[in-house]
């Protein structure tokens, strides 16, 4: 093989280590972007769960003292109340969410929006997280006799 030859099998080559350079980065860094985002996607929804429950606990705790003391029971929730208490944890906690009340269940949903750390360079700038619970208001004994 002649020398001009050599080069300009060399020069046909140059170039392709930086493509696939280039290429590799691009790979790594979505991959870190999955990795990282996705864990703050689980996170908020962790959250969110976390929040909903102790928000329809919060609900729960309202019973109907008036029908408690005039029936003796079953406690019930008080539907105002409960929905009140629940919907003022999620606003103290700076989270929106939703609150229903139905018989003794105090349901409650939340949703929270986290910004993303690498995602954002293609364009998916937040996660969500979404989190629902239900507490029902129950009474601790409900038959027997004491001694």
């Amino acid at each position: 093989m002649t020398r001009l030859r050599r080069r300009r099998a060399a020069d046909s080559d140059r170039g392709a280590i930086t493509l696939f350079a280039v290429l590799m980065v691009l790979v790594l860094l979505l991959a870190a972007g999955l990795v990282i985002d996705g864990g703050t996607k689980l996170a908020a929804a962790r959250q969110a769960t976390g929040l909903a429950e102790e928000a329809a606990r919060a609900g729960a705790e309202q019973i109907n003292i008036q029908h408690a003391y005039t029936v003796g029971g079953p406690y019930i929730p008080s539907p105002a109340a409960a929905a009140a208490a629940a919907s003022g944890y999620l606003t103290a906690a700076g989270h929106p969410g939703t609150v229903t009340v139905t018989g003794t269940a105090i349901t409650v949903s939340v949703t929270i929006t986290e910004q993303t750390a690498i995602l954002s360079l293609i364009g998916i700038g937040s996660v969500t997280g979404h989190g629902s619970a239900t507490a029902y208001l129950s009474q601790g004994i409900t038959s027997g006799s004491a001694p």
